[in-house]
């Protein structure tokens, strides 16, 4: 009992600094980045480049802002107040950046939900019953490699048009309603799930080449039980990998798709606070995105233990 606690702390102690690490790498690629990129913040804190403010204004927001310290000053007052908690203000919406990210994170986090959520189904839908059945598994292969390459924005415009312009079956922007939701779930889902299906079909074709698979059909269970009961849970484990990954990339593609259908959102945010330098808005989303990622992680790493015990303690 004792050493199997210590292994649970150590892991969680790991897991733990491995997460700091990460953002304060995040954080630190963000400020690097931010100062590298041609434009002046201190635009954006006077209200934009139709302000025209004095030089005295723009030197005194300098100075109220720091930002006519060294740029090593800068990074380490901006490294101590994240460590703090506080992520700044806006310079361009001139409110607390964690104001902006409970107002925008909700929108965004139900697309990524849905979409993952979508995304998985259509992949179980597509392998499950076509693995090594011959045609309908090399059509179904095929389907999902033409998914896997279809660009995210390219797709979201297509059904825009077809969906919500010419039969007018779904609305074609806003953040209001389910319906809302659809088109841009499924912009984000399709290829998702092509990339999900395609890793799942490999492992499910491993798994039926298993030893116990021939020891379930020896026991008399049918092809359907084989499938669902034994095949599906070793094929699932690459796949919940794939979806951690697929958490960072969803955030990213997430950008076109909000400006596509005018949603609400952290990447359609993202886009607007790059656009007008807006720092501390920036480092509060990117912040926030790889804190979303670490979590997705963690919750990876449980799924692995519940979809297979034997896994328990094993996984660093």
């Amino acid at each position: 009992m004792g050493d199997a606690m210590t292994h649970l702390l150590h892991r969680a102690a790991w897991r733990l600094l491995g997460g700091i690490l990460v953002l304060l790498a995040a954080a630190s690629l963000t400020f690097a980045a931010l100062h590298l990129t041609p434009g002046d913040p201190v635009t954006a804190i006077l209200g934009g480049a139709s302000a025209n403010p004095t030089p005295e204004a723009i030197a005194a927001a300098r100075h109220e802002y720091g930002l006519d310290r060294p740029i090593a000053v800068q990074y380490a007052l901006y490294i101590a107040r994240i460590a703090r908690g506080d992520l700044g203000q806006s310079f361009s919406q001139h409110m607390p950046v964690i104001a902006v990210l409970r107002a925008q994170a909700p929108p965004t986090l139900a697309l990524m939900a849905s979409s993952l959520a979508v995304a998985w189904l259509l992949a179980l839908l597509s392998v499950v019953p076509t693995a090594r059945r011959g045609v309908a598994g090399a059509i179904a292969s095929t389907l999902e490699t033409i998914g896997a390459g279809l660009p995210q924005f390219w797709l979201g415009i297509l059904l825009l048009w077809g969906l919500a312009f010419e039969w007018r079956l779904l609305p074609p922007a806003g953040n209001h309603g389910l319906p809302a939701l659809v088109l841009p779930t499924l912009s984000l889902a399709i290829p998702l799930a092509g990339f999900i299906a395609q890793v799942m079909r490999e492992s499910f074709d491993l798994a039926l080449d298993q030893p116990f698979i021939l020891t379930a059909r020896a026991r008399g269970l049918g092809d359907g039980a084989v499938r669902l009961r034994h095949a599906l849970r070793h094929a699932l484990l690459p796949c919940v990998s794939l979806s951690t990954w697929a958490v960072g990339a969803l955030v990213g593609n997430a950008v076109a798709i909000e400006i596509i259908f005018s949603r609400q959102g952290l990447g359609r945010e993202l886009f607007l606070s790059v656009a007008t330098h807006d720092m501390p808005l920036v480092s509060g989303i990117v912040l926030f995105i790889a804190l979303t990622y670490i979590l997705a992680g963690f919750a990876a790493d449980t799924l692995y233990v519940l979809i297979d015990p034997r896994l328990k303690g094993t996984r660093p």
